[in-house]
């Protein structure tokens, strides 16, 4: 059977980062400056959500090794931050848990469904709590504020995290391993079809490093984000009266 070499993997997620500096301005450096903060918090509270859930479900393992807290540094893996950021593909130190010490209130596939929804859910919240800081700055700051440099640079970073996180949010929800949509998904298939996901695992693996390498995944959840990013500012803008 074919075996993924993870330094492979890494030569190849490498040199997309160097070849995406070798073309980079330096108004897309700017912007790798302001967005930086909003991936911080965005995959901070995103594995904070997954051991908190596990945390109420019965399950301590996350807690028992420093995750259960809004530290970035208890969060973010160095590797994973610099993808995102760069190639807009990354990730968080996952977030173990031990499904055999759930409470009984759930079945240990579902209460696995609910810890993994529970980050996507926890950066949709993200969102709509910065596209409310948005409106808000928007419709009551002065507008000195808001034409000056330190206005601009606010507002832009604030946009930047609720994209961030809308993106974070819909990219997890694809279901296909190793994703939380692959967890949430299973719970509705029957057995033999999980025996089968599990057993090919590692090419779902390939086949999403594939289609994310070639900017397929972009153009499938690109829309996605959009609609979510201008329905949120439009429904919260309209509350403020900006619309």
């Amino acid at each position: 059977m074919f075996r993924f070499d993870n330094r492979f993997i890494y030569v190849i997620l490498a040199i997309m980062v160097v070849s995406n500096l070798a073309v980079m301005t330096q108004s897309q450096m700017l912007g790798i400056l302001l967005t930086l903060p909003g991936v911080i918090i965005a995959i901070t509270f995103h594995e904070f959500a997954h051991a908190y859930a596990a945390y109420k479900l019965g399950d301590d393992t996350a807690k028992m090794q420093g995750r259960l807290n809004l530290n970035p540094l208890s969060h973010i893996d160095p590797i994973g931050i610099i993808l995102l950021i760069f190639v807009h593909f990354g990730w968080g130190k996952p977030v173990q848990i031990n499904p055999r010490n759930f409470d009984r209130k759930y079945t240990m596939e579902k209460g696995e469904a609910i810890v993994s929804l529970a980050g996507p859910v926890m950066n949709f919240v993200l969102a709509i709590v910065f596209t409310i800081a948005y409106c808000a700055i928007v419709k009551f700051a002065p507008v000195t504020f808001k034409l000056s440099q330190l206005g601009v640079v606010v507002l832009t970073m604030i946009q930047a995290t609720m994209i961030v996180n809308i993106g974070l949010g819909v990219f997890n929800l694809i279901p296909i391993p190793p994703l939380d949509g692959s967890k949430i998904f299973r719970t509705i298939l029957p057995y033999n079809a999980k025996a089968w996901l599990d057993a090919n695992e590692k090419w779902f693996y390939l086949g999403f490093l594939i289609i994310w390498i070639t900017g397929l995944a972009g153009y499938i959840i690109s829309p996605v984000i959009e609609v979510i990013g201008n329905g949120m500012l439009w429904i919260i803008g309209k509350l403020f009266g900006l619309m």
